[in-house]
């Protein structure tokens, strides 16, 4: 079982340095096979394989102008490359947008796929050598993957991605189920009656970061002060996050540990945020981060959890005589079922109506095919790194003549894209 870690890294002033090139060379290879593949393909139709990309890497260093890419792990370097024929693969099998050039101004990574080792209070990494790591917590198998990424705030995390022999646990549906709401007033609301307040982290901090804003507004482009006070911004919004991440995480953590079953509404966030009235609080609650910490936590300790259609009538639905209204505007919280009698908290009923929806899909699946540990049977499309031995719809075809004119244009444009 494949199990992340993130630390924080604290390098020194040599390591910060050689650092930077690292990310700099990483973002040069990724643009230039990006900008290399775009020119092939209009000049000849074809794209170009990740493996006749990788090969230009020797060229490259070989070459005068471009020597400096010897400082930097050659394993790097040829990571960056497969991930960029990922992402294309991605690309044209719908799960993610076209590869985009990277900035050096946005937030930088590099990966290493092999050869790190913990020593100590330490991750020793090839070339940079030991960086003192906050390790807090014991790694219980062998380390697969190392991401090391520099917020804009100049801070360094290690994402570690380490595989043990444990398997995976099997799901169980047996025991305690419950439904989920989420919504804008209170952010979550269970079947059970219970309501979880929305703590409005951005609201709470919108003062402070429009005042930063405003006074990194006002200083001049390139100079020292604009840096400083886009480091001020850049620590309004990381607070806010981290903020966020420890509500989020903190909730999920607590839903999955008291129930077996989780049932909860697939939501279309990104539809929702098309109101213009309702986006920044949509945006502020995280929904869908929230949804995907109760997958994930749900999927390791083997149990079930499950996403219903999002054109389910939850709200409208009396959960005692499934009878349905014609209409519910969102202003009506509280509502009296014309069948039956029964009085309604919106939010509850919807919970409720929810969690026994989940069941009678459960009950309706004796074979269990659609529920794997974690796994929704409403969810579509794949998974954005899929498992060894799947067959790609994109076929890539190998580099040709026409294409080593495309390279020779590109290469020219070398320093741009540095």
């Amino acid at each position: 079982m494949r199990n992340v870690a993130k630390v924080r890294l604290y390098p020194t002033d040599e390591q910060k340095q050689a650092l930077a090139k690292a990310f700099g060379s990483v973002r040069w290879v990724w643009n230039y096979c990006l900008a290399l593949n775009n020119q092939a393909y209009k000049e000849t139709g074809q794209g170009i394989s990740g493996m006749q990309l990788k090969k230009q890497l020797p060229i490259l260093k070989k070459k005068e102008e471009t020597a400096w890419l010897k400082e930097t792990y050659s394993q790097c370097l040829q990571q960056s490359v497969l991930n960029l024929s990922r992402a294309f693969v991605n690309f044209f099998e719908g799960r993610a947008k076209f590869p985009r050039f990277k900035s050096r101004h946005e937030k930088q990574s590099i990966q290493y796929p092999q050869n790190v080792k913990i020593v100590d209070s330490h991750l020793s990494f090839p070339v940079l050598g030991k960086i003192k790591a906050n390790i807090h917590r014991k790694f219980d198998g062998n380390i697969k993957t190392v991401t090391i990424t520099k917020t804009r705030t100049e801070k360094y995390y290690a994402s570690i991605l380490f595989e043990n022999e444990e398997a995976e646990p099997q799901t169980s549906d047996e025991g305690k189920a419950i439904g989920l709401d989420l919504g804008l007033t209170h952010f979550l609301i269970t079947s059970e009656g219970s309501k979880y307040e929305n703590p409005r982290h951005f609201k709470k901090h919108e003062r402070n970061l429009k005042r930063k804003q405003q006074k990194l507004s006002r200083k001049q482009k390139g100079s020292n002060s604009r840096n400083k006070a886009r480091k001020l911004v850049a620590r309004a919004h990381e607070k806010i996050f981290f903020a966020r991440q420890d509500f989020l995480h903190k909730l999920s953590r607590k839903i999955v540990n008291e129930n077996q079953v989780i049932i909860a509404e697939n939501l279309n966030v990104k539809g929702m945020v098309r109101n213009h009235n309702l986006a920044k609080a949509i945006s502020d609650c995280g929904w869908g981060k929230f949804l995907n910490f109760v997958n994930y936590k749900a999927k390791r300790d083997g149990k079930t959890y499950l996403e219903i259609d999002r054109f389910f009538p939850s709200s409208k639905t009396c959960n005692v005589c499934l009878n349905v209204v014609e209409s519910l505007p969102l202003d009506v919280r509280r509502w009296e079922c014309n069948h039956c009698h029964t009085q309604h908290d919106r939010d509850i009923n919807a919970a409720l109506n929810i969690r026994d929806e989940g069941l009678r899909v459960i009950a309706a699946d004796p074979d269990r095919q659609f529920l794997a540990p974690g796994t929704g049977v409403t969810a579509s499309g794949g998974s954005v790194r899929p498992t060894k031995g799947r067959k790609s719809s994109v076929r890539q075809l190998p580099i040709n003549d026409q294409s080593n004119d495309a390279s020779t244009k590109v290469d020219q444009k070398a320093g741009s894209l540095r």
